[in-house]
């Protein structure tokens, strides 16, 4: 099974880390970091990752996943990973994002109509882009994963091992990472953060 980890300039690294550690252990899986070159690509926080193809190599996958980015909307104006996706979603097995990464998907027009998750900061925006938005964490839009912010990108990627592998490969794989959090706070989410914080955080994004 062929997997396709996109990259581009200020992707968001746990975005693409979470899911590629877990899907990245199965079986029989040969995995492509794809870039438009293959010159290095900084994250937003100064993680540099190496492609391993560019989107003019690459004509098909059978899982394709999308990072969001710290920086959005700026990797919607370059296009490139649209443009890819335009190329390959028809014929992929699954498509999925994280985070941001779903603003992608919807320029691609892979959205249109559909209910997609994304970060509770850019929720209007995927909306004015064509998708039904939801607030739940992942979303299944028949062969479409979106994931919301940044840490959903490991439940996704578990969710789409439950899919393809089966569900007890997927229970192995939250046992093999030891995913069962228990954050310090409860302020993972605009509902259960503090006002101060959320508007804190609001600033911060200009929002």
């Amino acid at each position: 099974m062929d997997l396709a980890f996109v990259l581009y300039p200020k992707l968001t690294a746990l975005d693409l880390i979470g899911p590629y550690e877990v899907l990245a252990h199965q079986r029989d899986v040969t995995v492509r970091f794809v870039a438009a070159t293959l010159d290095p690509v900084t994250a937003d926080a100064g993680l540099i990752i190496t492609p391993t193809a560019t989107f003019d190599e690459v004509d098909r996958a059978d899982v394709i996943v999308v990072p969001g980015s710290g920086a959005w909307p700026e990797p919607l104006a370059d296009g490139a990973v649209a443009r890819w996706l335009r190329k390959v979603h028809p014929t992929a097995t699954w498509t999925t994002s994280v985070c941001t990464g779903s603003t992608l998907l919807a320029q691609a027009g892979i959205l249109d109509g559909r209910p997609a998750t994304t970060h509770w900061a850019v929720r209007e925006e995927l909306a004015q882009l064509g998708a039904v938005v939801s607030t739940d964490r992942v979303v299944r839009a028949g062969n479409v994963l979106t994931g919301a912010g940044v840490s959903a990108g490991i439940d996704m990627a578990l969710t789409l091992v439950g899919l393809i592998w089966g569900d007890d490969r997927a229970r192995f794989t939250q046992l093999l990472i030891e995913y069962a959090p228990e954050p310090p706070y409860d302020s993972g989410t605009p509902d259960t953060a503090p006002a101060s914080v959320l508007a804190m955080m609001r600033a911060e994004l200009g929002t």
